[in-house]
C-alpha cells in the first residue's frame, strides 16, 4: 500500500471511511461482518479509519473502539464533532461547550485516550470559526487530539480556521464528478500545508458502475434518494456517461471503481480518498487501486468525460447546501 501523509502522520494512500457501516445507506450490516470488515482493511495495509460521533449517532464510533482497540498503535484513528444526533435528530452545534463533551463521549465510545485527526463535522454558521477551532485547540493542548481537520469549508474559512490553530486535513467530497475542490480549496490546502482528504470518490457508488436504478435499488432511509443527482432524469443522463467510462477503464487495466480512485491518487500526492463500503470483495478492489499508475492521457480523457459540466443535478439539495460551506460552480 502506498503511503502519504496525513498532517503528522505517515498513512496508507487509500483511507477506510466507516460511515456506512453504522449510518446513511440503509439497514447496517450485522456488527459481526462490520467488525469482519474493519480487520479485512487493516489486513489489507490500510491505516486510516475515518469515522464520527454522528454515523449510528454514537454507534459507528463504538464499533471501532471494541473491533480497532488492539490494534490501536498500527492505525491513524480519525473522528469528527460538531455535528451530532440529539433527541433522534441531526444537529450541527459548534459551540466550545458542546465540542468539549462530544470529545468526552467519542474517547470513551472509541476507547483511547487520545484522537489522533479530530475534525469539525460542519461549520456552525452560527459561531465563528476560530472560537470552534479554538475548543479544538484547547483540546489539543490538553492531549485530547493530536491534530485538527476540518470537513467541508471553504478556502476562505480553512484560512480563518488555520490563523487560530494549524489545520491537518481538510475533508471534503471529491470525485470525477463532484470537482468543486478545484475551484478554491485544494490550493489553499497546497499554501497551507494541509492535507487533503477525498471524502465519496466513489461517487456514492456511480463510478462503479454497479447501481443502475436508484428508484428500485436503494432503501427508503438511503441518503441518495435525496440527492439531486440521484434522481430517476438526473441519473438516466448520468448514466449514459458510463459507456465510455468503461472504456477508459479497460484501456487502463483496470476496474470502473480502481479507476475512479486511481484518478485521484493521480490528482497530488497530498490527496488521500477515502472510500466506504460493506462488501469484503470491494474492499478487496479498492485496496487494489494503489497499485493502478494512470498515464497522462488516461486522466486527461477522464477529466474531460466527466465533470461539472457533463453531470446532471447538483451535489446536495438547496436545504442541504446550505448546511456547508463549500464553494460551487455557478449553476
Amino acid at each position: 500500500m502506498l503511503q502519504r501523509r496525513l498532517g503528522p502522520f505517515g498513512v496508507s494512500a487509500l483511507g477506510l471511511g466507516c460511515m456506512n457501516l453504522s449510518h446513511a445507506y440503509g439497514t447496517p450490516p450485522p456488527a459481526e461482518a462490520a467488525g469482519a470488515l474493519l480487520l479485512r482493511a487493516l489486513d489489507r495495509g490500510i491505516t486510516h479509519f475515518d469515522t464520527a460521533a454522528l454515523y449510528g449517532f454514537g454507534a459507528n464510533e463504538t464499533l471501532l473502539g471494541k473491533v480497532l482497540k488492539p490494534h490501536r498503535q498500527k492505525i491513524v484513528l480519525a473522528s469528527k464533532c460538531g455535528m451530532t444526533g440529539v433527541d433522534g435528530k441531526r444537529v450541527i452545534d459548534g459551540r466550545p461547550e458542546t465540542l468539549r463533551r462530544t470529545c468526552e463521549e467519542s474517547l470513551q465510545r472509541l476507547r483511547t485516550d487520545v484522537i489522533d485527526l479530530y475534525y469539525l463535522h460542519r461549520w456552525d454558521k452560527q459561531v465563528p470559526i476560530e472560537d470552534s477551532v479554538g475548543a479544538l485547540a484547547d483540546l489539543a493542548r490538553a492531549g485530547k487530539v493530536k491534530a485538527i481537520g476540518l470537513s467541508e469549508v471553504s478556502a476562505a474559512t480553512l484560512r480563518r480556521a488555520h490563523a487560530v490553530h494549524p489545520i491537518a486535513a481538510l475533508q471534503t467530497e471529491y470525485s470525477l464528478w463532484t470537482r468543486n475542490p478545484e475551484i478554491a480549496v485544494l490550493e489553499a490546502c497546497r499554501e497551507l500545508g494541509t492535507a487533503f482528504v477525498a471524502f465519496s470518490p466513489l461517487a456514492r457508488a456511480f463510478l462503479t458502475g454497479t447501481l443502475r436504478d436508484p428508484e428500485m435499488e436503494l432503501e427508503a432511509k438511503d441518503i441518495r434518494r435525496h440527492m439531486p443527482r440521484f434522481e430517476p432524469a438526473n441519473y438516466a443522463k448520468n448514466l449514459e456517461l458510463l459507456a465510455e467510462y468503461r472504456r477508459i477503464a479497460d484501456a487502463a487495466g483496470c476496474t470502473p471503481a480502481q479507476l475512479a480512485l486511481a484518478w485521484l491518487l493521480a490528482k497530488g500526492d497530498d490527496i488521500i480518498p477515502l472510500f466506504g463500503t460493506r462488501q469484503p470483495e470491494h474492499l478487496d478492489e479498492n485496496a487494489g487501486s494503489a497499485a493502478v499508475k494512470l498515464e497522462r492521457g488516461i486522466v486527461d480523457r477522464l477529466d474531460a468525460l466527466i465533470n461539472q459540466r457533463t453531470v446532471a443535478g447538483p451535489r446536495y439539495s438547496a436545504a442541504t447546501q446550505q448546511e456547508v460551506d463549500t464553494e460551487t460552480f455557478p449553476a
